[in-house]
């Protein structure tokens, strides 16, 4: 290996990231609730038309347009459903029918009008008022989805709005792209786990807890599969177990110091490198690469560091690995609520918190790398050029969002 890491341009760095990888062609079929969350394999056709007949909106009176601001029969009551010699289309001049919403409309009538819109109702009369818009409160057949049409493409990430519809058209099995395996690995033998006694001198393992749940919590599934030891020979053995995952995450060991053995492993194993460091802060010393069939993503040691190279690089290639259509950041416009500056020529990814259509930058933009709570005080980065020294006050720029962050106070949300 070289003795001096040659950084990467940011923009040339996400490319290349993104360029590692193709997406799964394994699929499998899982059960409607099993589906939340995981990628559609194939394209999914409408096999019911939607709604599947005629219908009411509303409950109200069923009647011929024309028939408007008339004091009509009711001809008997329609409950939703009905059926057969109960949504017959059999009425007579000056009569109309009571239906509920829901139920089926006969063809003999093109309008409804709401029950609370009529005037002298009683059990066999209705008047109708004068100022109603033909096919009002009229769900026609297939006006929603129509039978053989596409209601989801090939690549959409299943969410509650997708098994709505899939329920409506009696689907109960999806064919969806299979699970990507994942390992998630630390660096250091001053690691202690959670569940162990840590001394003055060690610290805890949080970097694997923080990447598996961050993965969860977009949809993936990861394996902790332990910490890598702190010698050549041994990260090389490590490693060399790991190329049944298609990817293999690590945290630490990738910098230039003497212990720092993993990228090195890596390349003993196989390893084919994309880059190894990026002209970023935080966040320079990531390698990314392929090791046979396996993707390897090694990332910096740092806490805060790790998270934001795990939203920047990492989600967007396993989201494409995954079979996601739709794989790239999406970008929030706000208004920068406070001035802060930034270093020129590099790429500075500032934490902050948007809400409500603005960004307020975390501690002034003066935290270190090593830091935990920076990233539970933020849920927005920024991702400056290299040309930027200061975000004014009032600014308009664009962040990603990396979770939710509920407010603490109502805000208006009718304005």
């Amino acid at each position: 290996m070289s003795n001096k890491l040659t950084y990467l341009d940011f923009n040339e760095a996400v490319n290349k990231s993104l360029e590692l990888v193709t997406s799964t062609t394994l699929t499998q079929m899982v059960p409607l609730l099993e589906s939340l969350g995981k990628v559609v394999a194939q394209d999914i056709i409408c096999q019911k038309n939607l709604p599947s007949f005629n219908n009411s909106a509303m409950d109200g009176f069923a009647f011929k347009y024309e028939d408007a601001g008339k004091t009509l029969n009711i001809k008997r009551v329609i409950y939703a459903g009905d059926k057969d010699e109960k949504v017959q289309a059999d009425l007579k001049e000056g009569e109309c029918y009571k239906i509920m919403t829901g139920a089926q409309v006969p063809s003999d009538v093109d309008t409804i009008v709401p029950i609370e819109n009529c005037k002298d109702v009683t059990k066999d009369l209705v008047t109708l008022p004068t100022q109603i818009k033909k096919g009002s409160n009229l769900r026609l057949k297939g006006e929603e989805q129509t039978k053989g049409n596409i209601l989801f493409k090939k690549g959409e990430v299943i969410d509650s709005s997708h098994i709505t519809l899939l329920a409506s058209q009696g689907i109960v099995m999806v064919e969806v792209f299979k699970d990507i395996s994942i390992a998630v690995l630390s660096t250091g033998d001053e690691l202690k786990e959670p569940w162990q006694t840590s001394s003055e001198d060690e610290i805890y393992n949080c970097n694997s807890y923080a990447l598996i749940s961050l993965l969860k919590e977009k949809g993936f599934t990861a394996t902790y599969s332990g910490v890598i030891p702190d010698n050549l020979q041994s990260s090389k053995e490590f490693i060399s177990n790991l190329k049944s995952y298609d990817v293999v995450i690590t945290t630490g060991g990738i910098s230039m110091g003497d212990a720092d053995f993993v990228a090195q492993a890596f390349l003993e194993n196989g390893l084919q490198t994309a880059f190894h460091g990026v002209n970023v802060k935080p966040g320079r010393p990531i390698m990314m690469g392929k090791m046979g069939k396996t993707t390897v993503m090694s990332l910096p040691g740092n806490p805060l560091t790790a998270m934001v190279n795990m939203h920047l690089f990492a989600i967007p290639v396993l989201k494409k690995l995954q079979g996601c259509q739709n794989f790239y950041h999406d970008i929030i416009k706000a208004t920068n609520k406070k001035e802060f500056k930034t270093k020129q020529g590099r790429v500075n990814v500032v934490l902050g918190l948007c809400e409500n259509g603005g960004f307020k930058v975390t501690r002034d933009n003066k935290y270190g790398s090593g830091m935990i709570t920076a990233l539970y005080e933020s849920n927005a980065l920024l991702v400056t050029n290299k040309q930027t020294d200061c975000i004014k006050c009032n600014q308009e720029v664009g962040v990603i969002k990396f979770n939710n962050k509920l407010l603490n106070k109502q805000i208006d949300i009718f304005n």
